[in-house]
Protein backbone atom coordinates (compact mmCIF):
# COMPACT_ATOMS: atom_id res chain seq x y z
CA UNK A 1 0.00 0.00 0.00
CA UNK A 2 1.27 3.82 -0.77
CA UNK A 3 2.34 5.68 2.20
CA UNK A 4 -0.04 8.88 2.38
CA UNK A 5 1.75 12.24 2.23
CA UNK A 6 1.46 13.85 5.37
CA UNK A 7 0.45 17.60 5.68
CA UNK A 8 0.34 20.30 8.48
CA UNK A 9 -2.05 22.93 8.29
CA UNK A 10 -1.06 25.87 10.40
CA UNK A 11 -4.08 28.07 10.63
CA UNK A 12 -5.69 29.54 14.04
CA UNK A 13 -9.60 30.64 12.87
CA UNK A 14 -10.92 27.49 13.12
CA UNK A 15 -13.77 27.04 10.36
CA UNK A 16 -10.65 27.39 7.87
CA UNK A 17 -8.37 24.99 9.52
CA UNK A 18 -11.09 22.41 9.84
CA UNK A 19 -12.19 22.79 6.54
CA UNK A 20 -8.49 22.64 5.21
CA UNK A 21 -8.38 19.28 7.16
CA UNK A 22 -11.52 17.75 5.62
CA UNK A 23 -10.56 18.72 2.45
CA UNK A 24 -7.44 16.98 2.05
CA UNK A 25 -8.19 13.98 3.99
CA UNK A 26 -10.94 13.62 0.78
CA UNK A 27 -8.01 14.03 -1.45
CA UNK A 28 -6.29 11.04 -0.08
CA UNK A 29 -3.84 12.99 2.89
CA UNK A 30 -2.91 12.52 5.88
CA UNK A 31 -3.62 15.52 7.86
CA UNK A 32 -2.77 17.40 11.19
CA UNK A 33 -3.50 20.60 12.32
CA UNK A 34 -2.17 23.23 14.64
CA UNK A 35 -4.15 26.44 15.88
CA UNK A 36 -1.49 28.87 16.77
CA UNK A 37 2.05 29.11 16.30
CA UNK A 38 3.41 27.29 19.14
CA UNK A 39 1.54 24.52 18.55
CA UNK A 40 2.52 24.57 14.88
CA UNK A 41 6.27 25.48 15.40
CA UNK A 42 6.28 22.27 17.69
CA UNK A 43 4.90 20.09 15.41
CA UNK A 44 6.75 21.39 12.06
CA UNK A 45 10.29 20.93 13.40
CA UNK A 46 9.42 17.54 14.12
CA UNK A 47 10.06 16.53 10.83
CA UNK A 48 6.82 13.99 10.41
CA UNK A 49 5.49 15.86 7.33
CA UNK A 50 5.69 16.11 3.77
CA UNK A 51 4.21 19.58 3.55
CA UNK A 52 3.76 22.42 5.92
CA UNK A 53 0.52 24.67 4.69
CA UNK A 54 1.46 27.18 7.13
CA UNK A 55 -0.96 31.26 7.31
CA UNK A 56 0.94 34.15 7.99
CA UNK A 57 -1.06 35.51 10.92
CA UNK A 58 -0.75 33.45 13.86
CA UNK A 59 -1.08 33.81 17.89
CA UNK A 60 2.11 32.93 19.96
CA UNK A 61 4.82 32.37 16.74
CA UNK A 62 3.57 33.99 13.94
CA UNK A 63 3.98 32.12 10.63
CA UNK A 64 7.26 33.75 9.28
CA UNK A 65 9.04 32.99 12.32
CA UNK A 66 7.94 29.74 11.85
CA UNK A 67 9.37 29.00 8.29
CA UNK A 68 12.36 30.45 9.39
CA UNK A 69 13.07 27.77 12.03
CA UNK A 70 12.00 25.25 9.23
CA UNK A 71 14.73 26.70 7.20
CA UNK A 72 17.27 26.98 10.04
CA UNK A 73 17.12 22.65 10.78
CA UNK A 74 15.97 21.66 7.01
CA UNK A 75 16.35 23.32 3.81
CA UNK A 76 14.04 20.40 1.46
CA UNK A 77 10.87 20.46 4.13
CA UNK A 78 8.37 21.97 1.28
CA UNK A 79 6.31 25.10 2.67
CA UNK A 80 3.47 26.68 1.32
CA UNK A 81 2.54 30.28 3.40
CA UNK A 82 -1.26 31.53 3.11
CA UNK A 83 -0.95 35.78 3.29
CA UNK A 84 -3.54 38.22 3.14
CA UNK A 85 -4.46 39.05 -0.49
CA UNK A 86 -3.48 42.45 -0.73
CA UNK A 87 -0.23 42.01 1.18
CA UNK A 88 2.99 42.12 -0.89
CA UNK A 89 5.20 42.75 1.49
CA UNK A 90 3.87 39.04 3.33
CA UNK A 91 4.44 37.34 -0.21
CA UNK A 92 8.01 38.82 -0.85
CA UNK A 93 8.89 38.14 3.55
CA UNK A 94 7.83 34.54 3.53
CA UNK A 95 9.75 33.68 -0.15
CA UNK A 96 12.61 35.34 1.09
CA UNK A 97 12.29 33.07 4.10
CA UNK A 98 12.32 30.06 2.41
CA UNK A 99 8.44 29.40 1.31
CA UNK A 100 7.97 27.19 -1.55
CA UNK A 101 5.02 29.04 -2.65
CA UNK A 102 2.57 31.20 -1.06
CA UNK A 103 -1.17 30.78 -1.61
CA UNK A 104 -3.21 34.11 -1.39
CA UNK A 105 -6.74 34.88 0.84
CA UNK A 106 -9.16 34.55 -0.03
CA UNK A 107 -8.26 31.88 -1.93
CA UNK A 108 -10.05 29.08 -4.54
CA UNK A 109 -9.98 25.64 -2.34
CA UNK A 110 -9.58 23.65 -5.75
CA UNK A 111 -6.55 25.88 -6.41
CA UNK A 112 -4.56 25.08 -3.16
CA UNK A 113 -5.58 21.40 -3.62
CA UNK A 114 -3.27 21.51 -7.29
CA UNK A 115 -0.82 23.49 -5.37
CA UNK A 116 -0.22 21.35 -3.29
CA UNK A 117 0.07 18.71 -5.44
CA UNK A 118 2.68 20.07 -7.47
CA UNK A 119 4.59 21.60 -4.53
CA UNK A 120 4.75 17.49 -3.61
CA UNK A 121 5.12 16.12 -6.65
CA UNK A 122 8.25 18.49 -7.76
CA UNK A 123 9.35 17.68 -3.48
CA UNK A 124 9.66 13.59 -4.76
CA UNK A 125 11.84 13.90 -7.66
CA UNK A 126 15.08 13.24 -8.08
CA UNK A 127 15.94 14.09 -11.86
CA UNK A 128 19.44 12.90 -13.18
CA UNK A 129 20.70 16.77 -11.53
CA UNK A 130 24.76 17.88 -12.15
CA UNK A 131 26.75 17.62 -8.63
CA UNK A 132 28.48 20.60 -9.58
CA UNK A 133 26.96 24.14 -11.06
CA UNK A 134 30.01 26.35 -12.47
CA UNK A 135 28.42 29.75 -13.21
CA UNK A 136 30.45 32.35 -15.55
CA UNK A 137 31.14 35.08 -12.26
CA UNK A 138 33.64 32.13 -10.58
CA UNK A 139 30.81 30.61 -8.20
CA UNK A 140 30.49 26.81 -8.36
CA UNK A 141 27.62 25.30 -6.77
CA UNK A 142 27.27 22.38 -4.66
CA UNK A 143 24.11 20.69 -5.74
CA UNK A 144 23.89 18.05 -3.35
CA UNK A 145 24.94 20.09 -0.64
CA UNK A 146 22.44 22.83 -1.59
CA UNK A 147 25.55 25.31 -1.00
CA UNK A 148 28.27 27.21 -2.04
CA UNK A 149 31.21 28.03 0.28
CA UNK A 150 29.31 29.74 2.88
CA UNK A 151 26.19 30.66 1.08
CA UNK A 152 23.05 28.18 1.23
CA UNK A 153 20.13 27.65 -1.15
CA UNK A 154 16.65 25.86 -0.32
CA UNK A 155 15.85 23.15 -1.87
CA UNK A 156 13.57 25.25 -4.36
CA UNK A 157 16.24 27.77 -5.03
CA UNK A 158 18.46 24.46 -5.87
CA UNK A 159 16.11 22.96 -8.27
CA UNK A 160 15.42 26.67 -10.20
CA UNK A 161 19.44 26.80 -10.50
CA UNK A 162 19.23 23.27 -11.37
CA UNK A 163 16.65 23.51 -14.34
CA UNK A 164 18.06 26.94 -15.53
CA UNK A 165 21.88 25.31 -16.02
CA UNK A 166 19.93 21.86 -17.72
CA UNK A 167 18.24 24.97 -20.04
CA UNK A 168 21.41 27.15 -20.84
CA UNK A 169 21.86 27.39 -24.33
CA UNK A 170 18.24 29.41 -23.79
CA UNK A 171 16.16 31.78 -21.86
CA UNK A 172 13.63 29.99 -20.27
CA UNK A 173 10.18 31.96 -20.04
CA UNK A 174 8.58 32.13 -16.63
CA UNK A 175 5.59 29.69 -17.63
CA UNK A 176 7.70 26.75 -18.13
CA UNK A 177 9.40 27.10 -14.97
CA UNK A 178 6.12 27.23 -13.10
CA UNK A 179 5.85 24.02 -14.74
CA UNK A 180 9.11 22.60 -14.96
CA UNK A 181 10.23 23.02 -11.33
CA UNK A 182 7.34 24.09 -9.36
CA UNK A 183 5.36 21.47 -11.07
CA UNK A 184 2.16 23.57 -12.29
CA UNK A 185 0.31 21.93 -15.59
CA UNK A 186 0.40 23.84 -18.26
CA UNK A 187 -3.39 25.00 -18.34
CA UNK A 188 -3.12 26.25 -14.69
CA UNK A 189 -3.68 30.05 -14.51
CA UNK A 190 -1.77 30.79 -11.80
CA UNK A 191 -1.69 33.99 -9.99
CA UNK A 192 1.91 34.17 -8.69
CA UNK A 193 5.19 36.06 -8.75
CA UNK A 194 6.89 33.95 -6.82
CA UNK A 195 9.76 33.37 -10.24
CA UNK A 196 10.38 36.49 -9.67
CA UNK A 197 10.94 36.61 -6.29
CA UNK A 198 12.87 33.48 -6.30
CA UNK A 199 15.32 34.86 -8.99
CA UNK A 200 15.37 38.04 -7.15
CA UNK A 201 16.59 35.96 -4.04
CA UNK A 202 19.09 33.83 -6.52
CA UNK A 203 20.85 36.62 -7.78
CA UNK A 204 21.18 38.60 -4.02
CA UNK A 205 23.20 34.99 -2.76
CA UNK A 206 25.03 34.42 -6.29
CA UNK A 207 25.82 38.31 -8.26
CA UNK A 208 28.17 40.87 -6.40
CA UNK A 209 26.16 43.52 -8.02
CA UNK A 210 22.32 42.13 -8.23
CA UNK A 211 21.07 45.46 -10.03
CA UNK A 212 23.35 44.35 -12.77
CA UNK A 213 23.13 40.51 -12.77
CA UNK A 214 25.81 38.63 -14.87
CA UNK A 215 24.74 34.76 -13.81
CA UNK A 216 21.30 34.73 -14.00
CA UNK A 217 20.14 37.60 -16.88
CA UNK A 218 17.02 38.63 -18.14
CA UNK A 219 15.98 38.43 -21.31
CA UNK A 220 13.19 40.85 -22.42
CA UNK A 221 10.23 38.95 -23.57
CA UNK A 222 11.85 35.43 -23.14
CA UNK A 223 12.57 34.64 -19.97
CA UNK A 224 15.49 33.90 -17.77
CA UNK A 225 19.02 32.94 -18.89
CA UNK A 226 21.76 31.35 -16.83
CA UNK A 227 25.71 31.80 -17.80
CA UNK A 228 27.54 28.55 -17.05
CA UNK A 229 31.61 29.28 -16.80
CA UNK A 230 31.77 27.32 -20.10
CA UNK A 231 30.01 29.92 -22.26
Amino acid sequence: MTQKARILVVEDEAAIRSGLADVFVYHGYEVDTAADGNDGLRKALSGRFDLVLLDVMLPGVDGFEICNRIRQQDRRQPVIMLTAKSSDEDIVQGLTLGADDYVAKPFSVTQLVLRVQAVLRRSGIAGELAREIRLNNGLVIDSENLSAGDIVFTRREMDLLQYLAQQADRPVAREELLARVWGYANHMEIETRTVDIHIAKLRRKIESDPSNPRAIITVRGAGYRILLADQ
